[in-house]
Parts: C-alpha cells; structure tokens; sequence
C-alpha cells in the first residue's frame, strides 16, 4: 500500500461539482478527499456550488460560485449550464491549470467547464449516478455522450463501470477507458478507530449509511426487515431523506434508531459500535465507498449483489437477497449465531479494504495528468 506517499505537484487541476457544499455522498467525499485540505493530495482549484445556508465546516481549499438554477432538463439547463461557465471564466486564471478534472460525465459542471476552458486536456471521473440520471433524462444523456467524446481519458473505478457506461454510449473509442478504483483515506487503513468489546450477542446490530434514494434500496431493507426478530437497525441518513421513510417504518413495525447525518469521524465511530453494514443497493454502485470504509472499522458488510459491489466486496462480505425476506432471515440468524463467523469477516474486510488506500487513487491520476501534459 502507497500509505502517505503524495503524488508530485505539477500544475494545478481545475475541477468543478455542481453540488452545494455540505451535499452528502460518496462522490462529494471522494472529491473533498482528492482535493481540498491544507495539503490537497491533487493539487486544484476545486469548486461546488454555494449552499442556501451557510456551511459551518468548510475544508481549505474549496472555492463556492454563488450559481443559482441547478436542473437537468431542457431550455433551463442551457441557461444553468451558461450561467456555471461565465462563473468559471470569472473565477479560474486558465493560464494557471493544468488539467480538467470532470468530477461527471452528465450534470451541469462538466459542460460548464469545458465551455469555460476549451483547450485544456480532459480527465472524466465517471460515478453511479451519471449512469442512472442518463438512463432517466435524455438531455444528461447526450451530455453524457458529448462528454465521452470530448474527453481525453474517461477513468471508471470498476469493471461494471465500463461495461454500463459502454452500453449507454458504445460509440467511446474504448482505448480512453481507464480503471483506476477509487480509494478511502489512508489514516482509516493506518489508524482505524478502536473497537469496544461487545458485550451482549443476543441482537444483530444492523447498521444503514448513506442517502436513502430509491437505488440505495432502504424502502427493501426495511419490507425484508419487518418480519425478522433479533435484529436492530440503526440509520445514518439525511434527516430530511430519513422523514420521508415514517410512514413505511410505521407501516411495516420496524422500529429504526435514527444517528443522523454523520460527518466522516462520526460515522467511522459508528462502525464500530455496530455488527454487521447493511447495503440493500438496487441497480449499481460505482465503488461502494461506505462498504470500504465500514471494512476498515471492522464492520462486517452484508450485500446485494449488484455490479459494482460484488467486484468490489466480493468474497469479503456476505451477499444476501434483500427482496427474499426468507435468504435474509437465514443470513442474518448465521450472522448472529455462526461461531467466529463475524471476526472471520471482519478480518477478511480489512484486508480487502487495504487494497484500496485514497494515495493510490491520487497518484494514478496524477500520472495521468502528466502524461496528459
């Protein structure tokens, strides 16, 4: 593992998520990873957009375009896309940047800025949601196809990546294509948080994170649950997306203890207060970085096996059927019961979680800037 080996600065990248600051998900934590901090691992002028309230917890090196308008359909997202780029030109000194880094290939930032720096070399960082929001909006997918075409490497973090991505744009001369996983930070790997002795095992605790859209599968998670004694299930969400789950939990009779939105630090503590990370995925996930990062806690990751997942998790964790209520009844009572089953895989998931340390990510995009340049 490349621990706290920084890749060599050159020019900076200049890169762009049209998403406000504080905004949760895996992609924004991969992004803040990357390239904010007092001592960016890629050296960049890294934007988002400015959130409708103050953000209390800022990291150095984040710029905000007050850039109002974000949507993803017709006449408005001309004007959105328009208004991003004028922001960009104002903002960023061209003559200062190295490389674009396309946080996407759909959504607003990335057409913005090509617009605003047209002659630069291009980098496409492609994510799970990309994929889903091309297949829903015909506008994100010819942004899509536009930004395949323009870009000059397109860096997929999975095998699954490419082969959905090719489907939705087989045109892609498949030379661009270039897997780089995506990593998790090298002080979880080096230093994770310690772990308490558990004291009771009667209970399974279950443990959700992250946004509850409908392919992150929690309305699945919570029908499967609903007739399954000897379990608890904890949910780390955002409090808005968690409100919107009432009805169902009280419909259903699963009772959920709700921990919040959880900043990174928090979350990693929460692994390690629970038994078992539950990912109830119903179409793909790029990376499954939470599944990672609950591997480095020690947490065990229980599994559906969508692309993405079973390349990344694999043998490391338990894949499950969470539409079956049956399967996962059987796989959760051999969780709770199997003897040394649980220790068994948390050894298995650190050690699948080391493979893939942030530096490594960094420095692989970095090479290839530079061969870019």
């Amino acid at each position: 593992m490349s621990h706290l080996v920084r890749p060599a600065a050159g020019p900076p990248a200049a890169t762009f998520l049209d998403l406000p600051a504080g905004s949760p998900g895996g992609s924004v934590e991969l992004f803040l990873d990357l390239y904010t901090g007092d001592k960016p691992l890629i050296p960049a002028r890294a934007f988002m957009l400015a959130p409708t309230r103050p953000e209390a917890h800022l990291p150095a090196g984040l710029d905000l375009l007050p850039v109002a308008g974000k949507c993803l359909e017709g006449a408005a997202f001309s004007r959105y896309v328009a208004a991003l780029r004028r922001a960009l030109v104002t903002a960023i000194d061209s003559a200062q940047i190295g490389v674009l880094h396309l946080q996407h290939l759909t959504f607003g930032a990335t057409p913005a800025l090509l617009r605003a720096l047209p002659a630069h070399p291009r980098i496409a960082l492609v994510h799970g949601t990309d994929l889903i929001f091309a297949e829903a909006h015909t506008d994100q997918l010819q942004v899509l196809r536009k930004t395949a075409r323009a870009a000059d490497v397109i860096v997929v973090p999975t095998g699954a990546m490419a082969d959905h991505l090719l489907k939705l744009a087989p045109q892609i001369d498949h030379r661009k294509i270039v897997r780089v996983p995506w990593g998790i930070p090298d002080q979880l790997l080096t230093d994770p948080p310690a772990r308490p002795a558990r004291t009771s095992t009667s209970r399974l605790r279950l443990l959700y994170a992250g946004r509850l859209t409908a392919e992150k599968g929690a309305e699945r998670l919570i029908t499967g649950l609903a007739p399954i004694p000897g379990v608890e299930l904890s949910i780390a969400a955002p409090r808005a997306q968690f409100h919107a789950l009432a009805p169902l939990l009280q419909r259903t009779g699963v009772r959920a203890r709700y921990l919040g939105w959880l900043r990174r630090p928090q979350l990693w503590k929460a692994f390690t207060e629970h038994d078992v990370l539950v990912m109830p995925s119903t179409t793909l996930e790029a990376m499954g970085m939470v599944a990672l990062e609950a591997q480095a806690c020690g947490l065990p990751v229980l599994y559906q096996p969508v692309p993405g997942l079973n390349e990344v998790v694999a043998a490391s964790g338990v894949a499950t059927d969470f539409t079956h209520s049956g399967a996962l009844a059987r796989d959760l009572d051999r969780l709770r019961t199997a003897p040394g089953l649980l220790p068994a895989l948390r050894q298995a998931g650190y050690a699948n979680a080391a493979r893939f340390p942030l530096t490594a990510t960094a420095q692989a995009l970095a090479d290839l800037g530079r061969q870019l340049t």
